[in-house]
């Protein structure tokens, strides 16, 4: 049996199924819905293929050489699907929930699959999902400081002990700043980024608070989806205040190990945010792996910018609270005594 859903039917009855994304492997890494697997219906290069002949030759043309691709891929097609659903029940789509995704489904159904569900308008209706998701009243307590005051950390600790958490940098796969993508992996696309968070947020309790960390909308390549960024600027911001030499500190202890060529690139790029003589400072200081200078030079303009971007917040809604030194777990157990 084939049945066509829409995909707030899928979310809310038939998430808990395997679903198979049969679109190229391109447009699945651009980004798809987290847990998706990608049997793809044609490879890159085929899908252009069939692409321009659909738009410079027929819809027939481009169907016969579809055909050509798919027909020696179709037991390779039934075997994959079983590896992925062993009880013959899943969700199919595809870009547009058209020809692919229905075609796919079709073969399945032929060769004994007992259930398979096509989303309806695709992949395309699951971005207008998840954009319209971010719209929601979420409750947030945003997790503020200057940089170094240990929020990342501040934050697992927070989700250890039982408190809804959105890790923005983790999902981004980048830690914020110049410095931020040294020693990580490629950040995911803009796209896929949405995704993952989209992700993330379904599978809280939107009754109960969730901290996150006070971020601007850029995390390196990635911003923080429009409406989302809109409402975690209204809510309250609890504010860490921790000396500047504890800061620096800290962020020896995460920077002295990475590569200094990158350090060096990543001083490069804000030299002309920095002042150029204090860049060449840095620089100097780096060199000399006097790495509380170069943190302590950084800063300058790093705190500049985040004061900057609390001013413009709602000064009643920002509560400051000092703390003498970066104590991720202590902070964690004050923050939860304060707001439950």
């Amino acid at each position: 049996m084939k049945q066509i859903i829409s995909i707030v039917y899928y979310f809310k009855n038939l998430a808990h199924l395997p679903i198979i994304d049969v679109r190229s492997h391109a447009e699945f890494t651009k980004g798809h819905i987290i847990g998706a697997y990608n049997v793809e219906l044609f490879t890159d290069e085929e899908r252009a293929v069939v692409g321009t002949a659909y738009k410079k030759e027929s819809k027939e043309k481009a169907i016969a050489i579809g055909y050509k691709y798919v027909t020696p891929k179709l037991n390779d097609f039934i075997s994959k699907s079983l590896e992925i659903a062993p009880k013959k029940e899943l969700v199919i789509l595809c870009w547009r929930g058209g020809m692919r995704s229905n075609a796919f489904a079709d073969h399945l159904i032929k060769h004994g699959f007992e259930k398979v569900y096509v989303i309806e308008k695709g992949y395309k209706s699951f971005r207008t999902h998840v954009l319209e998701f971010f719209g929601k009243p979420f409750k947030l307590n945003v997790l503020g400081g200057y940089t170094g005051t240990g929020k990342t950390k501040v934050l697992h600790f927070l989700e250890k002990k039982g408190q809804q958490v959105i890790d923005l940098e983790g999902i981004a796969n980048h830690r914020g700043s110049s410095f931020g993508g040294i020693g990580l992996a490629a950040q995911p696309t803009n796209e896929h980024f949405e995704n993952k968070l989209f992700s993330k947020l379904q599978g809280l309790n939107p009754t109960k608070s969730i901290w996150l960390e006070d971020e601007s909308r850029a995390i390196g390549s990635v911003f923080i989806p429009e409406l989302f960024y809109a409402t975690m600027s209204t809510m309250p911001v609890y504010l860490l205040d921790i000396p500047l030499q504890e800061r620096v500190i800290h962020l020896v202890d995460i920077y002295a190990d990475l590569n200094s060529n990158q350090l060096a690139d990543a001083i490069s790029r804000i030299s002309k945010r920095l002042g150029y003589d204090n860049a060449k400072f840095a620089l100097d200081e780096l060199e000399n792996k006097n790495y509380d200078k170069v943190v302590t030079l950084t800063l300058v303009y790093y705190d500049k910018c985040y004061l900057k971007g609390l001013q413009k917040r709602d000064q009643s809604s920002i509560m400051s609270y000092t703390f003498p030194s970066v104590k991720p777990e202590e902070t964690a157990d004050f923050l939860i005594s304060k707001t439950n």
